[in-house]
């Protein structure tokens, strides 16, 4: 059995990695920057449309070796460019320093590099730096498919746990496999679909054995922290779907083999997992206001904050909100902020096109803290004493 341990005496043994300096060349629409970040909360204003997500993103990249955004990687040349160009010096709290570089030119595969030695695999990198991001596109989480509440599962799982993002390869390399042979005019050989069905269900089991110890330990974490944002207002709980729970995987995807082959695709296996987000007890997709379905995401992406630094290798991840205030009431920013301020979540980068709400936060902190502003893919730093209105 499977299980995550995530006692108070993980949370004390986290470690800081701090993102010191940012440079980066061409990446969407930011045509250069170099940047010296705070240790503590990151802040940058700015009007939509002028880079602050792309910045965000470039973080994001630089951690999970893709884009949160964009699905293919060539789309993150700025246009009229060759190529683009991200590097992140990071130091942990031993002061280790970490150099990660990741370069792209058009045409050709990314190039990703730790302290200049190449990885023979990006799944190497995958949770050196654990990072969480909190963005407007997280609605889909609710309102879309359930291939966004799987990739929600997998995003985290992967950063503390490498042999589940190979499993995970392996699996949809035996159902594109499978698939394959299901839409074949001839009738597919048995044997060769028999070795297939066999290969999903032995990663798929092991999958859905990760995913579901991970929703148990997760969910209590989640309800916690919605609680704490809507002071209670409300309850929220999360259940996993899966054809894993039905008995052995490999008689569940064999059932139906002959429907398979009618519709020319697999119709049962983990890459069919669901999460059912329930606000009072109903879905939130049918039930949830815009506030409470914010709330809601929100929650979610502080929880897996909370859970990841007490899990895998114990780091504290880098957090990026991204114009999260939106839609929610005086009430709950103010919950927000106080959490974000806390002090709890490491290092923070806050995007919003409101300054009040970035002047909330920095008048609250003690930690150290910096204010930019974004116009048209140009950044520049707010000194302190103009963000303190002195100036």
């Amino acid at each position: 059995m499977h299980t995550l341990t995530t006692n108070n005496n993980n949370l004390l043994n986290a470690k800081l990695v701090i993102l010191k300096h940012l440079s980066l060349l061409n990446y969407k629409n930011l045509s250069e920057a170099d940047l010296q970040m705070s240790d503590g909360i990151n802040c940058f204003i700015g009007q939509n449309g002028m880079g602050k997500t792309n910045l965000l993103d470039a973080i994001y990249f630089l951690s999970m070796c893709k884009s949160s955004i964009s699905s293919q990687d060539q789309m993150l040349v700025r246009h009229d460019e060759e190529f683009m160009v991200l590097q992140g010096d990071y130091e942990k709290e031993d002061g280790t320093q970490e150099e990660i570089y990741c370069g792209l030119k058009r045409g050709q595969k990314k190039q990703f590099r730790r302290c200049k030695k190449a990885y023979k695999k990006l799944t190497e990198h995958i949770g050196l730096i654990p990072v969480i991001m909190v963005s407007p596109g997280d609605q889909m989480l609710i309102m879309g498919g359930s291939e966004e509440r799987r990739r929600f599962m997998d995003i985290i799982i992967s950063q503390y746990d490498p042999q589940y993002l190979d499993a995970l390869i392996r699996y949809n390399k035996a159902l594109l496999q499978r698939n394959t042979l299901l839409k074949m005019e001839e009738e597919p050989d048995p044997e060769l679909l028999c070795i297939w069905e066999e290969a999903m269900a032995q990663e798929g089991e092991e999958i859905y054995k990760k995913r579901k110890a991970y929703i148990e330990a997760f969910e209590p974490c989640f309800q916690s922290i919605y609680e704490d944002i809507s002071q209670g207002h409300e309850k929220v709980g999360l259940e996993y779907k899966s054809h894993g729970s039905r008995g052995p995987l490999l008689e569940t995807i064999q059932r139906d083999r002959a429907k398979d082959r009618a519709v020319g695709y697999s119709l049962h296996g983990i890459h069919k997992d669901d999460l059912e987000m329930t606000l009072g007890g109903f879905p939130i997709k049918r039930e949830g206001s815009q506030g409470q379905s914010k709330t809601y995401l929100i929650a979610l992406k502080l929880a897996q904050f909370d859970f990841l630094h007490r899990t895998g290798s114990h780091t504290v991840p880098i957090l990026l909100l991204d114009d999260i205030f939106d839609k929610l009431d005086a009430r709950r920013v103010e919950q927000i902020i106080r959490l974000v301020s806390s002090g709890r979540f490491g290092q923070t980068f806050i995007t919003d096109t409101n300054r009040d709400h970035l002047d909330s936060i920095l008048s609250g902190v003690v930690q150290d803290h910096k204010l930019f502003h974004v116009d048209n893919g140009e950044i520049t730093q707010i000194l302190n004493r103009e963000a303190n209105g002195n100036s």
